[in-house]
């Protein structure tokens, strides 16, 4: 058993899969394969997660496939000066109706540490609780299509949460800085001379080291299935092409190297024409941006974030970056519509990814067709009754060659659901002079720093991102689709990634004073251990074969009040735009178009007609098979057929420094597991 309590099936195959060692054994056998929605070809499940048994823990070692985070978030961008949430595992846990949670609370954390620039010890101190949760080195995968259904958190109407759900390469570990400093977000495998500073892991490398292939432009490349920007914006939102409001989730392809001149401004869509005044003289000049992008249904180009800067550090920064490394990074993305109902019951999200060179990005969510008094057929979405896939944005790999060079991510990609909470993103953009931008929902005079009602949901304790499940497809047949062939593994022979880890582990791992005895950047998976009462809690079964000792003891349990974290207090050379689309509202002589309906009251049309709405150039080509869902497809929450996988026995804990603790029920694993 290779963790507490998991249902994940890590020994044998199943029947009708080849090698399925990271499918659970309660994804129900009619949902373990599915129709591609852009080639119409059979694609295979090679991972899922179900999230059927309760109370699982994802804490470092707890479990084979994920790992919780215990840290703070090394984002330095953010106005107030970094992340304002600690990452803490105690905050992601599963549910008995089948659910992964990750709870967003406010709850103090502090911790001292050295400041290299100060030459003193500072104190610390953030003033909320949220998780992060993410598969890196233990399952990624190149290619494929990915399903997550997901209960967005918090309220519609209220910005300041800061949910995704996103796709990092293996070569970077999200908010380790170090890892992905001058590899996030490359994918250019080119040799360019003037770049190459700015690329760590470069194609004009004729000597690569650490088991890199020589002569390959290596990146942690980011693909975002979903990042949710919350609010009020009192009307469709400027510059969206359909009119989009808050909320919207967005879906975007982090790439670099990016455009570096005569780009979009941000709070405009890309100007593709040259216009001229009477006299001849040229009035404003087309924009550098990307052809060929598709966007459907209830989705606009996003017109509020082009990208990030990424220039020279500051001292007091946790990595080092010069002005010859400097580079620009863009976000090629898209806005879609979301509603009240995504806060309230499951939808599906669905990415198809054919990695590399002639490949392509295709984002998905459900709706179904409706007839309105007129007779005119239209998509609904957002009422949680849809079982059409909804096309929504398109990015073909040639789009991008002929921009900057880039091409579609190639490289095995891990998979992270977190919610941050951060003051670039959806927090108030017009903050009076005299506010002192502090960020303490219990300090009355930090209340001018949040939107209205932010501090109240917070202080309610049940805001939480709930994951239902998530689902890993591809395609054995490498003709049926586009792009590169798909595979499964974090450190594939055309883009290794072991040795390279290996050989700069300090960059993968955790800041002193409170991680001293971690020896590496993850620790080994324990067996066992999982708290539990009775032994159906071990994996549905009882003792097969041999003997307990009763004072059997598991190793390295730490509390969470043990696993803090230390970072360095940075600075703001990075410039990230902030992503609020609110602030493009100031000044502006733009005025908000009326709110037409109340999210609360319906749900949201995707088109007005029987065809979909689209912007830019064709709409891509797109299976019209449909998607049957029939009634074995619903979620099964317990599995009587399981092999008995480990007893409940009484075991000691032993805390921080091999100091023993308290005694309680624990499983241990039967033969086998």
């Amino acid at each position: 058993m290779k963790s507490p309590a998991t249902t994940l099936s890590l020994l044998s195959s199943v029947a009708t899969m080849a090698t399925s060692s990271w499918i659970d054994e309660d994804t129900p056998e009619a949902l373990r394969t599915t129709k591609s929605l852009v080639d119409g070809s059979t694609y295979h499940l090679v991972m899922s997660d179900e999230f059927n048994v309760p109370d699982r823990t994802f804490t470092d070692g707890h479990d084979p496939t994920w790992t919780a985070l215990d840290k703070s978030d090394d984002d330095y961008s953010a106005s107030g000066g970094g992340s304002l949430h600690f990452y803490n595992s105690s905050m992601v846990s599963t549910t008995p109706d089948g659910m992964l949670t990750i709870q967003s609370i406010l709850e103090d954390t502090s911790w001292t540490h050295l400041d290299l620039v100060k030459k003193e010890q500072v104190t610390k101190t953030t003033h909320f609780k949220s998780g992060m949760i993410q598969s890196w080195n233990k399952f990624c995968f190149t290619g494929g299509i990915i399903e997550v259904d997901v209960i967005l958190p918090g309220e519609p109407d209220i910005g300041g949460l800061w949910p995704a759900m996103w796709l990092l390469g293996n070569l970077g570990r999200a908010t380790y800085e170090a890892s992905t400093n001058n590899l996030w977000p490359w994918s250019y495998d080119k040799c360019d001379r003037k770049k190459q500073d700015s690329q760590s892991i470069s194609a004009c490398n004729k000597a690569n080291h650490f088991g890199l292939n020589k002569e390959q432009g290596r990146g942690a490349t980011e693909i975002d299935i979903l990042e949710l920007m919350a609010g009020d914006s009192g009307g469709a939102l400027p510059a969206t092409e359909p009119p989009i409001m808050l909320p919207y989730a967005d879906l975007t392809l982090q790439v670099a190297p990016g455009i570096a001149e005569n780009r979009p401004q941000s709070g405009s869509q890309p100007v593709r024409s040259v216009d001229h005044s009477h006299s001849g003289y040229a009035t404003s000049v087309a924009e550098n941006w990307y052809d060929n992008l598709t966007v459907a249904g209830n989705t606009s180009l996003n017109p509020f974030f082009y990208g990030t800067y990424l220039g020279p550090t500051k001292k007091n920064e946790p990595v080092t970056r010069s002005k010859k490394q400097a580079f620009q990074a863009d976000a090629v993305g898209a806005m879609k519509q979301l509603g009240p109902e995504h806060f309230k019951t499951p939808h599906t999200f669905r990415l198809e990814w054919q990695p590399g060179r002639g490949g392509s990005l295709d984002w998905f969510s459900k709706s179904y067709k409706k007839v309105d008094e007129n007779g005119t057929v239209f998509h609904m979405e957002g009422d949680g009754k849809g079982q059409d896939w909804e096309h929504s944005l398109h990015i073909p790999d040639f789009a991008l060659d002929e921009a900057m060079g880039s091409k579609i991510p190639e490289e095995p990609s891990y998979v992270i659901f977190n919610t941050a909470i951060s003051s670039t993103w959806a927090f108030p953009y017009n903050v009076p002079d005299w506010c002192p931008k502090c960020y303490d929902c219990y300090d009355p005079k930090c209340q001018c720093s949040f939107n209205p009602g932010f501090c109240a949901m917070m202080k309610t304790g049940k805001v939480a991102l709930k994951i239902d499940s998530v689902r890993v497809y591809q395609s054995r047949d490498d003709d049926a689709h586009s792009g590169k062939p798909h595979s499964v593994g974090c450190d594939p022979v055309e883009f290794p990634t072991r040795e390279y880890i290996k050989g700069f582990e300090y960059r993968y791992m955790r800041n002193p004073p409170f991680v001293y005895d971690d020896k590496h950047p993850l620790r080994d998976v324990k067996t066992g251990g999982g708290a539990c009462k009775v032994d159906a809690d071990c994996g549905g079964g009882g003792v097969e074969t041999e003997d307990v000792d009763e004072d059997w003891e598991m190793s390295g349990t730490k509390t969470m009040e043990e696993v803090l974290d230390l970072d360095n207090n940075g600075g703001e050379s990075s410039l990230r735009e902030d992503q609020s689309p609110l602030a493009h509202l100031k000044d502006k002589e733009h005025k908000i178009q009326p709110r037409e309906r109340k999210l609360a009251d319906h749900p949201l049309p995707s088109s007005n007609s029987g065809e979909e709405e689209k912007s830019t150039l064709d709409k891509p080509p797109v299976s019209t098979e449909a998607v049957v869902t029939t009634k074995k497809d619903k979620k099964v929450l317990t599995s009587t057929n399981r092999k008995p996988k480990g007893q409940c026995v009484e075991a000691t804990n032993v805390g921080l420094f091999g100091i023993k603790t308290e005694s309680r029920k624990q499983c241990k694993c039967n033969e086998g597991y």
